[in-house]
């Protein structure tokens, strides 16, 4: 498609958007704001808002503990089940519970210890750094409880500016001494999107398992985990799933490989008969297995709730909009903010995209603020010079990326940011 920077143009996508019509089911307190952050978390659907309400004043004020024989018990696999039709996994594969750094080392453990003779993880610098401190974790864990576990950890990096992985030196590194290759699909910082099939691939062809954190993925481009024959997968409820703050997160354990393996963490909702309160563990079927102690059930069915206009819309129909919204933000940024100085910090094909990308500037931080406080746009900022912005292609209009644009190129041209200090607030 040709471009154009009028916003007439804008008004025409918006015109021909078969999704538009979803962002009425988005609470928008605030028609003025231009929300760009929803790839870390995302608005409110008002289908989870009276949720939550009925939750609360009827499940919990009026069946108090009679909630659990009224669908609560079984919330973990019933809302996984609902979250793996939106990352291509059949049913009693996909489990709602705990948080995203938890479910990866439940996972990422069971696979290390599947194969003890094995001692490389492969990962890389792209990955989101708290799923490196796991392994990192993990590793001091398990070699210090075991001296024949030394494991080591290699970190994949990249050769074009941070844009994307030096994917030659990630097959040369996946040999037959590696245990694990656990990556993001969709890196965090660059919107980078790794190919699922052909990573899976090299790492089954020399003997690893593979694990995939979703959490820039689920909700935002089409997954095909069974497909891919994946292993595991990670990913969190709060982003581009609009699950709200805290919200859940979520694990798949292909079929193929549930009966090999248990979770390090014994729990009595991973047993198998939890009721029976036998005081010897014996892990539950399947998937169940890697399930712990009780769930928050407040959120969790509240994210249930926020997942309906998402599964309503489809994968591919969100993914048709989500590479134009990004097409169209990477004109933008040519034509208007290059010239003062920014460049585009993710890829220019939409085939190995996101749904966000970034922009860079070496004022990214002070920009990033000018434009919360006085212009009514919350991107985010990524160290070292980036900002971050989310296309959530539900509740955003092509008419909103047009003016989110337009108050950026503000900001540069009265020079706005000058006034704000370097020296960072603790969130960015």
């Amino acid at each position: 498609m040709t471009f154009s920077p009028s916003h007439n143009f804008a008004l025409q996508l918006d015109a021909q958007d078969k999704l538009a019509s979803f962002k009425e089911a988005f609470v928008i307190p605030d028609p003025s704001l231009i929300y760009f952050d929803g790839n870390s978390l995302g608005m409110m659907p008002k289908a989870a808002q009276s949720k939550s309400r009925q939750i609360v004043d009827e499940q919990w004020g009026r069946d108090l503990i009679r909630g659990w024989n009224k669908g609560w018990w079984d919330a973990p696999s019933r809302v996984g089940d609902k979250i793996g039709r939106l990352i291509g996994a059949a049913a009693g594969q996909t489990l709602v519970g705990d948080t995203v750094s938890i479910n990866l080392f439940k996972l990422a453990t069971s696979a290390l210890t599947l194969q003890p003779n094995k001692k490389r993880i492969i990962t890389d610098t792209f990955n989101f750094p708290s799923d490196i401190y796991i392994l990192q974790g993990i590793k001091h864990l398990l070699s210090e409880g075991q001296r024949n576990m030394q494991h080591e950890i290699i970190r994949i990096s990249s050769n074009d500016g941070d844009l994307t992985p030096d994917l030659a030196a990630l097959e040369a590194a996946i040999d037959e001494n590696t245990a694990l290759v656990t990556l993001s699909h969709v890196v965090f910082k660059s919107g980078y999107m790794y190919n699922m099939q052909r990573i899976t691939d090299l790492a089954h062809a020399k003997g690893a398992l593979v694990l995939w954190d979703l959490s820039h993925s689920v909700g935002s481009v089409p997954v095909h985990l069974d497909d891919c024959n994946a292993d595991f997968a990670i990913g969190c409820t709060y982003k581009y799933l609009n699950g709200g703050p805290g919200a859940p997160a979520f694990l798949y354990v292909n079929k193929n490989i549930q009966e090999k393996i248990t979770s390090p963490i014994w729990g009595w909702w991973g047993q198998k008969n939890p009721f029976d309160f036998d005081l010897d563990y014996t892990p539950a079927p399947g998937a169940q297995r890697f399930l712990v102690g009780t769930q928050p059930m407040i959120s969790l069915l509240t994210m249930e709730a926020a997942l309906e206009p998402m599964i309503q819309a489809g994968m591919d129909a969100l993914r048709e909009k989500s590479i134009l919204m990004t097409d169209y933000a990477s004109f933008l940024t040519e034509s208007w903010l290059v010239p003062f100085g920014f460049s585009l910090g993710s890829p220019v094909d939409s085939a190995i995209r996101g749904s966000h990308i970034s922009i860079r500037h070496p004022e990214g931080y002070r920009i990033n603020r000018a434009l919360i406080e006085e212009m009514n746009v919350i991107p985010d900022f990524r160290a070292p010079d980036n900002l971050r912005l989310g296309f959530a292609p539900l509740y955003l209009s092509f008419a909103d990326v047009w003016e989110g644009f337009d108050r950026i190129r503000r900001v540069l041209e009265e020079k706005r940011y000058e006034k704000y200090p370097k020296q960072k607030l603790a969130v960015t």
